[in-house]
């Protein structure tokens, strides 16, 4: 029997706090497109490739999906996308804006993935909430869980440090930013069992500080 994934401490303080920043977090997508990749060239072509390379492999699962924004993007893709995510009111949301595409509250710790069930997996801009310990779990349980050929991508802040948030997107939160080097972060995909085959590093900008996309293939 597979061990469980551990259940990071701070889960409860998280899912709260996204739950307290869900709306305006959803207004700041409205009016400024963070988070939408048809306003950033770069994001978008990543999905895009994503999307024509796990086409007709199976489904595709949305780890951390928040209001769907991606999920709705893939599945006007033609890809037969569910989004999960750790905060209801998130869900909420993102069933409200897309009432055609499937969604559900669940916890990357706590998907309970069979194996070699799904044609892709992301984890987009969703996985550095994770604790360092908990990480390696959860990209190994995504690798399990891949069909030969399906893909993994996923996007996350670079840097070295733990970062710990008291305010977001307009409102209180308690969260750790958990950094990662791009060869660290490599390496724990490597290590899961998958094959890195693209990098895409994005420096700091208005918005965000410096991020990293990374597509990886289940062989």
């Amino acid at each position: 029997m597979r061990e469980p994934i551990d259940r990071p401490a701070d889960l409860d303080a998280v899912r709260a706090s996204y739950d307290r920043v869900a709306d305006d977090y959803v207004r700041l997508v409205v009016d400024t497109g963070i988070g939408d990749p048809r306003c950033r060239p770069w994001l978008k072509a990543a999905l895009d490739a994503f999307a024509e390379s796990v086409a007709g492999i199976g489904p595709v699962l949305d780890v951390g999906c928040g209001p769907g924004t991606v999920t709705a993007y893939l599945a006007e893709r033609g890809l037969d996308v569910t989004g999960v995510d750790l905060s209801p009111r998130m869900i909420d949301n993102a069933r409200r804006l897309h009432p055609s595409c499937r969604f559900g509250v669940g916890s990357a710790t706590d998907l309970d993935l069979a194996d070699a069930s799904l044609g892709g997996v992301l984890g987009w801009w969703s996985l550095f909430n994770l604790p360092r310990h908990v990480l390696p779990q959860v990209l190994a349980s995504f690798a399990r869980a891949l069909m030969p050929g399906g893909c993994f991508i996923t996007g996350t802040h670079t840097g070295e440090e733990d970062v710990r948030r008291t305010e977001a997107y307009g409102g209180p939160v308690e969260w750790t930013t958990h950094q990662w080097s791009p060869e660290k972060y490599v390496g724990l995909i490597e290590q899961a069992g998958l094959r890195p085959v693209a990098e895409l590093r994005l420096p700091a900008d208005e918005h965000v500080g410096p991020g990293l996309v990374v597509m990886a293939v289940r062989d």
